[in-house]
C-alpha cells in the first residue's frame, strides 16, 4: 500500500513538472521572438546574445518534455531499462547545442568589439527588463521540479542563467547609454557566451555518469537514475 502511494506520489509530481515545464516553454518561445526582432532593430549583439541562450531554453524544454513523455512508459520486455536513458540522452544534445551556440557568439562579440556599431539603448534597456521578468518567472516555476528530475534541473539552471545575463544586458545598456562606448555591447555578449560554458560542462558531466550507470541499478525497482548522482 506505502509503495503504491509513493509510486502515485511520483507520478503526480512528475506530471506536475510537466505542466510546469510546457508553461515556461510557451513564455520562453513567446519572447524568444521578441527579443530577436529586438535585437536586430536596436543593433544590440547582447541582445541577441540573449536571445540565442533562450533558443537554447526552447530546444532544452521541448528535449526535456519529449524526455518526461517517454519516461512515462513502462519498459517492455525488448527495453527492460524503462525509458529513463531517453532523457538522459535528451540533456546530452542539450549540452551540445549550448557549446554550438557559446562558440558562434564569441566569434561575433570579436568582430563586433573590432568593429563597434551604435546600440539604441533606450529599447534594450525596456527589452532586457522584460526578459528579466520572464525569465524570474519561469525559474520559480521550474525550481520544485530541479529536485527531481535532470532534465528540468538542466532547463532550470538555464532559465535561471537567461535572468543574470539579463541583468548583464541592463546593465551594459545602462552603460552604452551613459557613456556611449559601444564597444560594452560584444564585451556583455561575450561574458554571456562565457557564463554559458561552465554549466554547460557540468549539465554534460552529470548526464555522462547518470548513462553509464550500471544495468543493475537501471533495473532496479523505483531507482531514478539521476538522483543517484
Amino acid at each position: 500500500m506505502g509503495h503504491d502511494h509513493g509510486h502515485l506520489h511520483a507520478r503526480t509530481g512528475h506530471q506536475a513538472s510537466r505542466k510546469r515545464l510546457a508553461l515556461v516553454l510557451a513564455l520562453t518561445w513567446v519572447f524568444l521572438g521578441v527579443e530577436v526582432v529586438a535585437g536586430v532593430l536596436t543593433g544590440s549583439l547582447a541582445l541577441l546574445a540573449d536571445a540565442g541562450h533562450m533558443l537554447t531554453d526552447v530546444a532544452g524544454l521541448m528535449l526535456a518534455l519529449a524526455a518526461m513523455k517517454f519516461a512515462e512508459r513502462p519498459p517492455s520486455p525488448r527495453r527492460t531499462y524503462g525509458y529513463h536513458r531517453v532523457e538522459i540522452l535528451a540533456a546530452l544534445t542539450n549540452g551540445v547545442v549550448l557549446l554550438g551556440v557559446a562558440a558562434l557568439l564569441l566569434r561575433e562579440a570579436w568582430e563586433r568589439f573590432n568593429a563597434p556599431r551604435p546600440v539604441a539603448t533606450t529599447e534594450v534597456l525596456v527589452v532586457a527588463f522584460v526578459g528579466l521578468l520572464v525569465n524570474a518567472t519561469g525559474a520559480l516555476l521550474l525550481h520544485a521540479g530541479s529536485r527531481q528530475s535532470l532534465n528540468v534541473r538542466g532547463a532550470y539552471n538555464e532559465v535561471l542563467a537567461d535572468a543574470l545575463s539579463s541583468v548583464g544586458v541592463i546593465a551594459g545598456a545602462a552603460v552604452m547609454k551613459a557613456t556611449g562606448w559601444y564597444r560594452v555591447d560584444p564585451i556583455v555578449a561575450a561574458a554571456i557566451a562565457l557564463f554559458v560554458l561552465p554549466r554547460t560542462f557540468a549539465l554534460l558531466r552529470e548526464a555522462l555518469q547518470a548513462f553509464s550507470l550500471p544495468r543493475a541499478v537501471w533495473l532496479e525497482v523505483d531507482v531514478d537514475p539521476v538522483s543517484l548522482l
